[in-house]
């Protein structure tokens, strides 16, 4: 909890230095074609293995961009590592990135659903988290209504696929995944089990 705290104060003493984002939208269309096979032309990806980009912040995407081609230069030591993504950043430059960024950002996701099961235990966890278990609550950073904060960084996260955020989850988790800030979703999602992961990721998908 400390550590959050701690990552969370320095966080916000950076928000006020922020600069505007300034990827084009329209030229970011222009460019998507080659992602429409997996996330759809408007982000809103039919394959629930795939996230939806649609309506995500454009610097969280346009970070996660330049991390898989990190990834892809420093064969998977730094950045995000996934082979699909290493060949579809190859030829982006930065602006490319940006630019896809901004398109994608501009549209709008479509809602999920949430079971009737899962409100009531996920709902708790999600906003008060496991005090005893060291576990924070979603809340914190990601809102009310899972819907992060582009200043900060952290992403929209309600009406994603339950699928695709059970995989991230386990990735956090198991430490196949490590580009979050200060670790913060690895210490989270180590702690959880398999159906706290599973309950929070169909919970998020109708998060209002």
């Amino acid at each position: 909890m400390k550590k959050m705290l701690f990552s969370l104060t320095l966080l916000f003493g950076f928000i006020g230095t922020a600069h505007a984002f300034d990827g084009d939208a329209e030229a970011g269309k222009a460019k998507s074609a080659v992602c429409a096979a997996c996330h759809n032309a408007d982000g809103n990806s039919a394959i629930d293995m795939y996230p939806k980009l649609a309506g995500q912040h454009a610097p969280y995407l346009y970070k996660q961009l330049r991390e898989y081609k990190l990834g892809m230069e420093t064969g998977g030591k730094q950045g995000r590592n996934n082979a699909i993504m290493f060949g579809m950043v190859a030829a982006l430059s930065d602006q490319d990135m940006k630019d896809l960024a901004a398109y994608f950002a501009s549209q709008k996701m479509k809602s999920g659903t949430t079971p009737e099961n899962v409100i009531e235990q996920a709902g708790k966890l999600y906003c008060g988290g496991d005090a005893e278990r060291g576990i924070a609550a979603c809340i914190a950073c990601h809102g009310p209504r899972g819907n992060g904060s582009d200043l900060s960084g952290f992403p929209k996260i309600s009406f994603q696929h339950a699928n695709y955020l059970q995989i991230t989850l386990k990735e956090f988790r198991d430490g196949k995944r490590a580009n979050d800030l200060n670790g913060m979703m690895q210490d989270v999602a180590r702690k959880l089990t398999d159906e706290e992961i599973e309950m929070l990721s169909q919970y998020l998908g109708g998060l209002h």
